[in-house]
């Protein structure tokens, strides 16, 4: 099994460079965010206290959650049923980034990645602690990162585009909130690797980001 493990924070880009990366290589792109995300929508419709780490522990184990490859997209499955729209609103968002503060929460979640990789020849995963804990011996390991302002714009655009409206100094808000917590916490903290490669893109175009990122794997993996 071929690792390309992506780590940094929020708007950074992980999700569009792994999914690109994933097609150009032929691996299988893993996104542990969507994975926590899911579990957010089960907690939210359980009606879970985000800070029940003994309950939110045991509904991780109890989940399903599976990727289902769909022409040029990827399906989050929830105990079968298609979550993948439904995961991506700013509330469910923002409660991922809560409970995934738990270290049962995130014990459980590390081993289903582990076990969804281990049945493919080559993955691209991507997250805040894929470099550093769920694939520490990945082949390549990348921080991705950005300024907030750049990071808060883009997610801006993001949410326009899912007919979502929110204030750039609220989206802003939410990063630097979101930063905090995925850099404190006890458990897996959001950090760079040390043998991990920066790419710092401000003003870069996921075209560029890609292109320099494509070049990197193939250099460290010794394909063409």
């Amino acid at each position: 099994m071929t690792v390309v493990a992506i780590d940094g924070p929020a708007g950074s880009g992980k999700s569009t460079l792994a999914r690109s990366l994933a097609r150009a290589l032929g691996f299988v792109y893993l996104d542990t965010g969507a994975m926590y995300r899911a579990l957010a929508l089960a907690a939210d419709r359980a009606g879970l206290d985000p800070n029940n780490a003994e309950r939110l522990a045991q509904l991780a184990q109890q989940v399903e959650i599976r990727f289902v490859a769909d022409d040029e997209t990827q399906r989050v499955l929830l105990d079968g049923e298609d979550v993948s729209e439904a995961i991506r609103t700013p509330e469910i968002s923002d409660l991922a980034s809560r409970i995934s503060v738990h270290s049962g929460v995130r014990r459980a979640m590390v081993a289903l990645q582990r076990a969804i990789a281990a049945q493919a020849h080559g993955v691209v995963a991507e997250g805040r602690d894929t470099t550093t804990v769920v694939f520490p011996d990945a082949a390549v390991k990348i921080y991705l990162d950005a300024s907030p302002q750049e990071r808060a714009r883009r997610r801006q655009h993001q949410l326009q585009q899912q007919g979502i409206e929110a204030p750039y100094e609220q989206v802003l808000q939410a990063i630097l909130e979101r930063d905090a917590r995925d850099a404190a916490r006890a458990d897996s903290p959001l950090r760079v690797a040390d043998d991990a490669i920066v790419i710092q893109n401000d003003g870069w175009s996921k075209e560029q980001t890609f292109e320099y990122a494509l070049r990197l794997c193939r250099e460290r993996l010794g394909v063409p």
